[in-house]
C-alpha cells in the first residue's frame, strides 16, 4: 500500500503531500477530488493544498479522508500530528460545549448558576421582567455567545438579545464573553423598535447611530471609525456592502454583539453581494445573533446561511445545498431529522401557544351587498375574465401573469371599482403583473371612470359604521387593505364623515434618525397612536408594508380587514401586529373580515382559513417550520380552482332561480 506524508506549512498556508506522491497522481479518482476540490498543485517532490485560516482544519481533515478512502498509509509529521490531537481536542470540546447549550435549550440546567443569571438580568435591566422562555432564551444565548432565534413573531426576540447584551455587558472587560458595543443589521422600519425596546429595557435612550443610505456616507464611516463609537449601530441590509471595510474595523476594534434582525433576507446561497459580505462580518464579531421567525420560507437551504453566520468556521448542517433541496421536495425524507439534531443546540424556537395569550375573537364574516353599478361591474368582470381564465397558446410564464391580474382585477371590483380605472401596479404592492390587462366593454367602462360621483362602494359605508361603534366605545382600531387606492381612498371617505386616521404603506417613510421629527413616518404614526390622547384612532395599513418590526397591540385591540389576498403568510403577519407578548389576560382581540356578496371575496376568505390552519400547524408542531408547500404553485392553482368552481356554483343557482320565476 503506498504511503504518502503528510506535513503542514503555516508560513505558506499550505498542507504538504511527500513521497508517493507519482500514486497520488496517478489514481484518478484521488487527483481529481484533490485537483478539482482542494485545488492542489503537483510538483515533482510534492503536493501543495492551499488553505485558509477559516477552513483550515476542514481541509486537514478531508485530505486524511481521502487517502483513506482510495488506499494510502499516511505518515504525520510532527507538526501535523500536533495539528490532529489539537483538532480533536477542540471538537470534544466543541461537543461537550454542544451538548450543554442542548441540555440548557431543553430546560436542564444548574439551577444555581441559572438563578445567578436571572438575578444578573434583573440587575443590569431593572425595567423588563421576563417570562420564563425569554429568560431561558437569554441564558442560552449567554452560555454559547452564538444563537438562531426562530420564534414566532410578538414572541420578544428583541427583549432576549437585550438581556443577554446587558449579561455580556455586565462581565469584566478580562472576561471572553464581554460585549460592549451592538451591531443590529435589519430593515430600515426595525431601527425605531429597537430603539424604543431599549428605553423600555434600561429607562434610558441609547447611543445609537442609524447608517442608512440617508446619511452621507463620509458620516457613515466616522461613525464606524471613530474611537468613541456609539454603542448601537443600526444599518439596513443593503448599506453592508458598502461599509464592509468600516464594519469590520469596528468589530475589530470593539467587543461586538452582531444581530441580524429579520435574517431570512441572507438566504440566498448563490453568493449574493448582500449576503456574502453580511457572513463577512461573522468572523469579526464577538456574539452573534439570528432573529427570524420564517427560517425556511423556501425550503431547507435557507438555512445554510443562518448557520454559516452564527458558526463561520464549522459544518454545522452537516449537509451539502443539494441535499437540503432533496430534503425540502421530499418531506419524509429520513435526514430530516438527523438535520433537526445537528441543529438543535444552536437554535431557541418558542411558538405562538407558549405565550400564554389570550384568544382572540374571530367574528363571523361581515356579508356586504354590493351596489347596483359596483354589482354590474363586478357581473361583467367576472364573466368576462372566468369563461376564459387561461391564455391560450402563450407561454407558462405569461399565463400565470395573467392570472394573476385577473385575481387582481376581481378583487379590486368587490371592493373599490375605481381602482380598475389605473394600471394595476400603481395600487398594488409587490406584484409584477401586465398592467393591460382590463378588455372592458364601453358602456362598463364608462360606470369605471365615473364611480366615484355614482356610488360609495358599500364595503367604505360598512367600515365607517363598525369604526364609530369602536371609537363611541374608546376603542382605536387598525383597518387592513392590499391595495394602495383604497388606503387612500378610505381614508378620504372617514374623513368627510368626521373619522380622523392615517396611512402606513411602502410610501410613506421611515424614521431617517432616532427622535421626534416633523415629517410623519411610520415611526411617528405609531408613536402618536400610541398616545392616551392621539387625535386619530384608527390606522389603515398595508399588510406588506407593515409585516415586520411593528406592534400596535398596546394601543389597538381590533382589526377591520377591508379586502384579503390570497398570501396566507401576509395575512398571518397582519394579524400578529396586535396579537403579540405583553397583553394582559383580560385583552380581547378582535378580528373583523368584509366580504363583498357573490364575489372572489368568500372564495379568498374559505381559502385563507385553509391555509392558515396549515401554517399554524407547521408553527406549533414542526422544530423548524417550512411554509414552501403551503403557497406553492401547486396551491395557486388550487385557488384558481376555487374561484371557478364557486363562479360555477353562483351560475348554476342563479339559473335555477330563473327556472322557478
Amino acid at each position: 500500500m503506498p504511503t504518502v506524508s503528510v506535513d503542514i506549512d503555516d508560513d505558506w498556508n499550505i498542507i504538504l503531500l511527500r513521497g508517493d506522491v507519482h500514486s497520488v497522481r496517478s489514481n484518478t479518482g484521488l487527483w481529481m477530488f484533490l485537483k478539482d476540490f482542494l485545488k492542489a498543485k503537483f510538483n515533482a517532490e510534492c503536493i501543495e493544498i492551499p488553505y485558509t485560516s477559516e477552513d483550515k482544519e476542514q481541509t486537514f481533515a478531508k485530505v486524511r479522508k481521502a487517502l483513506s478512502k482510495f488506499g494510502f498509509d499516511e505518515n504525520l509529521s510532527c507538526k501535523a500530528t500536533g495539528e490532529f490531537e489539537r483538532m480533536i481536542a477542540e471538537e470534544q470540546m466543541f461537543q461537550d460545549f454542544s451538548k450543554r447549550a442542548l441540555e440548557i435549550r431543553n430546560n436542564s440546567c444548574d439551577k444555581s448558576e441559572f438563578s445567578a443569571f436571572a438575578e444578573a438580568i434583573y440587575t443590569y435591566m431593572p425595567n423588563r421582567k421576563l417570562y420564563p422562555l425569554q429568560l431561558l432564551s437569554a441564558y442560552h444565548l449567554a452560555f454559547s455567545l452564538n444563537q438562531c432565534n426562530f420564534s414566532v413573531p410578538g414572541s420578544g426576540k428583541t427583549s432576549i438579545v437585550y438581556a443577554a447584551y446587558a449579561y455580556f455587558r455586565s462581565l469584566p472587560r478580562e472576561d471572553r464573553k464581554h460585549v460592549d458595543k451592538l451591531l443590529i443589521v435589519g430593515p430600515l422600519n426595525s431601527f425605531g423598535p429597537w430603539e424604543l425596546e431599549y428605553r423600555e429595557c434600561f429607562g434610558r435612550r441609547p447611543d445609537s447611530k442609524r447608517l442608512h443610505g440617508a446619511v452621507p456616507r463620509g458620516e457613515r464611516a466616522s461613525a464606524l471609525m471613530y474611537v468613541n463609537t456609539p454603542e448601537i449601530i443600526l444599518i439596513p441590509y443593503q448599506g453592508v456592502p458598502t461599509l464592509r471595510k468600516e464594519l469590520i474595523h469596528f468589530l475589530d476594534k470593539n467587543r461586538a454583539m452582531v444581530v441580524l434582525d429579520e435574517a431570512h433576507k441572507i438566504k440566498n446561497v448563490d453568493d449574493g453581494v448582500i449576503a456574502s459580505n453580511t457572513l463577512e462580518l461573522a468572523k469579526h464579531a464577538s456574539s452573534r445573533v439570528v432573529l427570524t421567525g420564517t427560517p425556511i420560507p423556501n425550503g431547507y437551504k435557507d438555512l445554510v446561511n443562518l448557520f454559516k453566520f452564527i458558526w463561520p468556521h464549522r459544518d454545522i448542517l452537516g449537509y451539502k445545498v443539494n441535499h437540503l433541496q432533496q430534503m425540502t421536495d421530499h418531506p419524509n425524507d429520513s435526514r430530516i431529522s438527523k438535520l433537526i439534531d445537528n441543529m438543535s443546540p444552536y437554535f431557541i424556537r418558542i411558538r405562538k401557544t407558549d405565550l400564554g395569550l389570550p384568544p382572540p375573537r374571530e367574528y363571523p364574516p361581515i356579508i356586504v351587498p354590493m351596489g347596483q353599478v359596483q354589482r354590474r361591474i363586478y357581473d361583467h368582470i367576472e364573466n368576462k375574465y372566468l369563461s376564459k381564465i387561461d391564455s391560450d397558446g402563450q407561454p407558462q410564464i405569461v399565463r400565470d401573469m395573467v392570472r394573476k391580474a385577473k385575481m387582481i382585477r376581481l378583487m379590486q371590483a368587490a371592493t373599490n371599482p375605481r381602482m380598475l380605472s389605473a394600471p394595476l401596479e400603481k395600487y398594488f404592492e409587490e406584484e409584477i403583473i401586465p398592467s393591460g390587462v382590463i378588455g372592458l366593454d364601453l358602456d362598463i367602462m364608462r360606470d369605471v371612470m365615473r364611480y366615484e360621483q355614482l356610488e360609495v362602494p358599500s364595503k367604505f359605508v360598512s367600515v365607517r359604521s363598525l369604526v364609530e361603534e369602536l371609537i363611541k366605545n374608546g376603542e382605536k382600531v387598525v383597518i387592513w387593505t392590499s391595495f394602495i387606492a383604497n388606503i387612500q381612498d378610505l381614508g378620504k371617505y372617514l374623513l368627510s364623515n368626521g373619522i380622523e386616521s392615517r396611512a402606513i404603506y411602502g410610501d410613506v417613510p421611515v424614521d431617517t434618525d432616532e427622535g421626534e421629527d416633523e415629517a410623519e413616518t411610520r415611526e411617528s404614526i405609531v408613536r402618536q397612536f400610541h398616545e392616551p390622547d392621539s387625535t386619530f384612532k384608527v390606522i389603515i395599513a398595508n399588510p406588506h408594508a407593515v409585516s415586520e418590526s411593528i406592534s400596535l397591540h398596546k394601543a389597538c385591540h381590533n382589526a377591520i380587514y377591508l379586502d384579503r389576498t390570497f398570501n396566507a403568510g401576509h395575512f398571518i403577519q397582519s394579524k400578529d401586529r396586535i396579537h403579540r407578548y405583553g397583553l394582559k389576560a383580560d385583552d380581547l382581540i378582535s378580528y373583523y373580515y368584509l366580504i363583498a356578496e357573490h364575489s372572489i371575496d368568500g372564495v379568498i376568505h374559505n381559502r385563507l382559513a385553509l391555509k392558515e390552519q396549515r401554517m399554524n400547524d407547521i408553527i406549533e408542531h414542526s422544530p423548524i417550520p417550512l411554509f414552501s408547500n403551503v403557497d406553492n404553485k401547486n396551491v395557486v392553482d388550487d385557488d384558481i380552482v376555487a374561484i371557478i368552481e364557486d363562479y360555477l356554483r353562483r351560475q348554476r343557482g342563479r339559473l335555477n332561480e330563473g327556472n322557478e320565476c
